[in-house]
């Protein structure tokens, strides 16, 4: 952070009462085609969300262990494949990187209905499926949240994210009503294939950006030096996150609540089908029902931060997701969905506030060069939990129940807050401005 930064990577000054920052992103085209591509991609893959477990349930009959594998190696690529992303992101041009991870997410998707359709599907195509699109995820992912800030000024951060999290909370509202109705209506494998047009569909959106994005040098880093190996410049992202007094109890405290949330969630659809006696269509208005939290946190989130301050809207917003687990655990078997629509209400609202504002953070006061492994590292450490989550989710929900299970995910949520309560994240009134004292994370400059 310290380190200097030649002027043509210089991140854009924060223009607080400039035109560019005066400006809503409704009048940015480029923002647009990429919050179009965003929300047509995450109403796409509600139905996934859905109709994947479904089916290792309904068609494979898949029991609490086969269905937190398959959660496990959806998301073991994170934990594979995530560091040197995060390098490569930024070697590289990052639209290419997005337009070829949703075109591939896209294919893989494809085999399953066509593999049902030719009745030779199996758990095991179901694995590979999962393993593969996680891959194609993982760079798509760090590459996404490293483009946003080379597209739009730095004060329009918070408005961004916040906008982007609008068609993630409305796709988690309406998706999976929709994707309840289409596993009803024509089966969870054939539903599927509306994930897959959803990927198609945003790679044309994010191919329509129209704004030049500067070719990075592969062989000189952004201070002017030859670039080092893959594994100085992996070492360099993980110094700088762990290192940054901000950063640091935030990459803890979300990877606390993935752990014990992923290790409740892992069983939930499962414990709802077999448990409970919820049918898919009910799943689905629950979850949709659920998730309204999730838009009223991204339309309140950045006036949240501005009323309450920054730090004590993080502590607070993952602090709720906690108590929200806990709903699920306690919901009686003679009328659930009340405690589980709850539940949904509450982890969505807490949810959407806190990744808003922390995500946010952490994009402002990071360089842009190293933007792809500040992203890549964080999500090596906190999507790296999730498969931990879902083996041990599945294997506690064969040995000792499914409801004993979410009972032990909840307790755990409880603590995830304490890392950022217990920082200096807590004492943040507004975002620090990039290259401010406030901003600077006290470590040694990250070699590049």
């Amino acid at each position: 952070m310290t380190e200097p930064i030649p002027p043509e990577a210089q991140p854009p000054e924060p223009t607080m009462s400039g035109t560019t920052a005066a400006l809503s992103l409704w009048h940015h085209a480029d923002f647009l085609r990429l919050w179009s591509a965003q929300t047509v991609s995450q109403f796409g893959s509600q139905v996934s969300v859905l109709a994947i477990p479904l089916v290792a349930i309904l068609v494979l009959d898949a029991n609490a262990f086969e269905i937190g594998l398959l959660g496990a190696l959806e998301f073991l690529p994170f934990i594979l494949f995530t560091l040197p992303a995060g390098v490569w992101v930024d070697r590289l041009r990052r639209r290419p990187i997005l337009i070829v991870g949703d075109v591939g997410r896209a294919a893989v998707l494809a085999t399953i209905p066509l593999a049902y359709a030719f009745d030779a599907l199996t758990i095991y195509q179901l694995y590979l499926v999962g393993f593969i699109a996680g891959i194609f995820t993982v760079f798509f992912d760090v590459a996404y949240q490293s483009y946003l800030p080379s597209l739009v000024d730095r004060s329009q951060i918070v408005e961004g994210n916040a906008k982007l999290q609008i068609s993630v909370s409305a796709a988690t509202i309406a998706g999976p009503g929709i994707a309840g109705v289409l596993v009803a209506a024509i089966t969870a494998p054939i539903a599927i294939l509306a994930d897959a047009a959803s990927f198609l569909a945003s790679a044309l959106f994010i191919f329509g950006i129209r704004r030049r994005e500067p070719r990075p040098d592969r062989h000189v880093a952004a201070d002017g030096r030859p670039r080092e190996g893959m594994r100085r410049e992996i070492a360099s992202g993980l110094r700088y996150v762990v290192g940054h007094r901000y950063l640091r109890p935030i990459a803890a405290s979300t990877a606390l609540s993935n752990l014990f949330g992923t290790i409740a969630l892992s069983v939930y659809l499962l414990y709802a089908v077999r448990d409970l006696g919820l049918s898919p269509a009910v799943i689905g208005i629950v979850f949709g029902l659920g998730n309204v939290g999730a838009l009223v946190g991204a339309l309140i989130a950045s006036r949240t931060a501005v009323r309450l301050g920054v730090g004590r809207t993080i502590v607070g917003s993952l602090f709720l997701i906690g108590p929200a687990t806990l709903l699920i655990a306690l919901a009686p078997r003679e009328s659930p969905v009340p405690f589980l629509v709850a539940a949904g209400l509450l982890t969505g609202l807490g949810g959407v506030v806190y990744n808003v504002n922390q995500v946010s953070l952490r994009q402002a006061i990071t360089p842009e060069a190293m933007q792809g492994r500040m992203n890549a590292t964080i999500r090596f450490i906190i999507w790296g939990t999730i498969p931990i989550g879902q083996i041990v989710g599945g294997t506690l929900g064969t040995t000792i129940g499914l409801h004993a299970t979410i009972w032990i995910g909840a307790i755990g949520s409880l603590i995830a807050f304490l890392p950022v309560f217990l920082s200096p994240v807590r004492s943040l009134r507004t975002i620090p401005e990039y290259g401010s004292a406030e901003g600077d994370p006290r470590v040694a400059a990250p070699a590049s």
